[in-house]
């Protein structure tokens, strides 16, 4: 469906289930179907809630730059939640998405009632600094995200990780996320890389999170361990558990690992009501 988010953006948004809400955050170059395994699962007794975020998927595409921030992006989440009646719901944001969620939770600490942060950081994305990023952006601006693609595929290592085996071994996966990038707006993929690379650490703003917090990472995703290890230090009470054999998207790698520390925090900090 499309929820309208202001008079210039609708976002296209997955709303299944109902009870206590959970609303899902994809990441960067993400979709909301980047939860869709695991929707019929925690709808059984959840209202679980999976939005495009703007220049993504089916949501809106403005075109110029200034509609593309981190602020904005968590504004979108809080204004999505508004008109869906949402008062206080659980989150979940991965990599990007858990960018936004840490805002969310920082701003508005009395509407998250518990919350997940996969793959993700306080500050700076890592492995990239400030000039890789202005010619990453150049490139998207000047020659598009087919470009893009063309530098990421050659630059990819070919070996026989988890991501790689679930690209060769899933029937449909590599045109999945080939349609996802094609999805993608090139002014919010320039724009948002170079804030993703320059935005300020907020570590020091993290202890002021009350509402239970589970970090998961991915054990072989090394820019993301020490951010994440940091992260649960900082956030009184946090949780962290790694992720074994899995790339940067565990719901797809390593599914039953993924579901089981998810599922066991959800019941023990965020109970349903029956």
């Amino acid at each position: 469906m499309q929820q309208r988010i202001t008079p210039e953006v609708a976002l296209d948004v997955l709303d299944v289930g109902s009870g206590r809400p959970l609303l899902l955050v994809h990441g960067f170059g993400g979709a909301k179907e980047d939860f869709a395994d695991h929707l019929d699962r925690l709808a059984i007794d959840r209202r679980v809630i999976a939005p495009d975020l703007r220049g993504h998927g089916q949501s809106a595409k403005p075109t110029e730059p200034s509609a593309y921030s981190l602020d904005t992006m968590a504004d979108d989440l809080f204004a999505l939640a508004d008109g869906l009646g949402l008062v206080a719901f659980d989150l979940l944001g991965h990599s990007m998405g858990g960018m936004l969620a840490r805002r969310m939770a920082l701003a508005a600490p009395g509407r998250v009632t518990s919350l997940v942060l996969m793959d993700t950081c306080p500050g700076p994305l890592p492995g990239y600094d400030e000039s890789t990023a202005a010619l990453g952006a150049e490139i998207a601006r000047n020659a598009g995200l087919g470009e893009i693609k063309r530098i990421m595929d050659a630059l990819a290592v070919d070996d026989d990780g988890p991501a790689a085996r679930l690209l060769a071994t899933r029937p449909g996966y590599r045109e999945y996320c080939d349609h996802k990038f094609d999805q993608l707006s090139a002014v919010m993929w320039a724009t948002m890389f170079l804030e993703l690379v320059a935005q300020p650490d907020e570590t020091e703003r993290l202890a002021a999170i009350a509402a239970p917090t589970l970090f998961m990472v991915v054990e072989s995703d090394t820019s993301f361990v020490e951010p994440a290890t940091v992260m649960a230090q900082a956030i009184p009470g946090a949780e962290l558990v790694g992720i074994p054999d899995a790339g940067h998207a565990p719901q797809f790698e390593n599914p039953d690992a993924w579901w089981s520390a998810l599922a066991a925090f959800l019941d023990a900090a965020a109970p349903v009501n029956n």
